[in-house]
């Protein structure tokens, strides 16, 4: 009866945030705002104004201030990546990183359009093992089989007899949280820059000893671009799939030599992913750790222009784009949100085994040696320190340039930048962010209808393309 009671009580705080919105006579104009946000759901509040003037006669050449604005605020959009915390903003995102992505791929956006004929390969590199953890199967295989298996010291059977479906919340957890090595799982995320980083050095060794030229000759030639996205597996182990691409000397305005090939990089990128090792220092209290990638490696080629056989551009440029705007509520990363304490992680509604991974960041994070890893800091991502999806310089555009083109494309006020005697004074400052609880209702149908007309839109580009 009280829940009931509770939820009548919220559904009225709904209605009359509701009613209180629609009669408020700003109310068109703050329509007009979340529907500019694309229906953010978190989006950030300004006040402030900003002012251009004629730097010689001082004429005002514009001013815009949030006195005459609903609140008195600006609403703009959050940002955020993550699907589970602003669908809107992460639908954006997804889409300047497939732009971004394809540029890579096929040109445009400042990047030569023949850059899609060099050679390319989609790459995945895995973490290596940790311990033992059940797995999704199929088709009745069992998890793990074992007939005759002595128990571990912690009196737990090294094999799982059971079915594993991929929905099953024991996929990823480890068959003996006592035997599984925490350590060194938190280590390796910590490392993984620097892991890809002697991956990619390798692969210029590498292309060097299989091509008959020195170290210096292949770099004063060839140039490695790539763009790569990290994705947190059901263990909470991170895969890296990167699209990588060969080059001239000066990147993507000068080809490759005749012999750079995908068959001729496909052949070295194993090796010099089984090439890396990296060793931690000595810490008394943990040991030493050699690290390294896992075994499991795939490198498939790029459709080549005009070919048939590969990967097509679009669809590894959407794919990446997929995987950017997963959050925590998607897959087994921790949280959204940094944790200030041990207690946060305990009450995180998480499974055992992330908050396990979660718990040993704190307490490696306390340790002395470790103090430049800040693994407290990134305790909530179980220790992954790098951004969600990183590029080479040479590879193709930049977030910050696709925002910018938007923001010009969609500018309703007139822009000075490129006046020499323009002087623009802006003053702004953070007031709040968010919506009121009928605002949050109204944002989310905007949101839904403008996710419904992009669809259609597409799905009628596409139907005059096949026609």
């Amino acid at each position: 009866m009280l829940n009931r009671a509770a939820r009548l009580r919220q559904l009225s705080e709904v209605d009359q945030d509701l009613i209180r919105l629609v009669q408020d006579p700003r109310f068109g104009r703050w329509l007009e705002q979340v529907s500019s946000t694309g229906g953010c759901a978190h989006p950030v509040q300004l006040s402030g104004s900003t002012t251009t003037r004629d730097a010689g006669t001082g004429e005002v050449l514009y001013h815009y201030e949030t006195v005459t604005e609903p609140g008195e605020r600006l609403l703009i959009r959050c940002r955020n990546r993550r699907a589970s915390v602003c669908a809107p903003c992460s639908r954006l995102h997804a889409g300047d990183t497939f732009h971004l992505v394809r540029a890579g791929l096929v040109g445009g956006k400042s990047v030569p359009a023949d850059v899609r004929e060099r050679p390319r390969l989609f790459l995945t590199l895995t973490a290596p093992s940790f311990g033992p953890v059940h797995r999704a199967t199929a088709d009745g295989e069992r998890c793990r089989p074992r007939r005759h298996a002595n128990r571990c010291e912690h009196g737990r059977s090294p094999g799982c007899p059971a079915t594993h479906d991929a929905t099953d919340p024991f996929v990823g957890q480890p068959l003996c949280p006592g035997c599984y090595d925490y350590p060194a799982h938190v280590l390796w995320h910590a490392y993984a820059g620097r892991l890809w980083k002697a991956f990619t050095d390798n692969l210029y060794h590498h292309l060097a000893a299989r091509t008959g030229h020195s170290r210096s000759a292949l770099r004063r030639t060839v140039r490695i671009s790539y763009a790569k996205v990290a994705e947190y597996q059901r263990r909470g182990a991170v895969h890296v799939h990167a699209v990588v691409r060969l080059d001239g000397a000066h990147g993507p305005d000068t080809r490759p030599p005749a012999w750079a090939s995908a068959e001729v990089l496909a052949a070295v990128v194993g090796t010099a992913a089984a090439a890396v090792r990296l060793r931690t220092a000595y810490i008394p209290a943990l040991g030493e750790h050699e690290l390294r990638w896992g075994a499991q490696l795939d490198a498939r080629p790029l459709r080549a222009f005009g070919g048939r056989e590969g990967l097509a551009d679009d669809a590894v440029a959407a794919y990446v784009a997929k995987y950017v705007t997963k959050g925590a509520a998607d897959t087994s990363a921790g949280l959204d949100h940094p944790v200030t304490s041990p207690d946060d992680i305990t009450a995180a509604r998480l499974s055992a085994h992330v908050r396990s991974l979660m718990g040993a960041c704190w307490r490696l994070g306390g340790l002395r040696e470790l103090e430049p890893l800040r693994l407290r800091a990134w305790a909530h991502t179980l220790g992954y320190r790098g951004h969600i999806l990183t590029k080479s310089h040479a590879f193709s555009t930049t977030y910050g340039a696709l925002r910018a083109e938007r923001a010009d494309h969609k500018r309703e006020a007139p822009d000075y930048a490129d006046e020499p005697d323009a002087i623009t004074d802006a003053n702004w400052r953070y007031v709040g962010s968010g919506h009121t609880p009928g605002g949050t209702l109204i944002a989310a149908g905007i949101a839904e209808d403008q996710a419904q007309n992009r669809e259609i839109a597409h799905a009628e580009i596409s139907r005059r393309a096949v026609g």
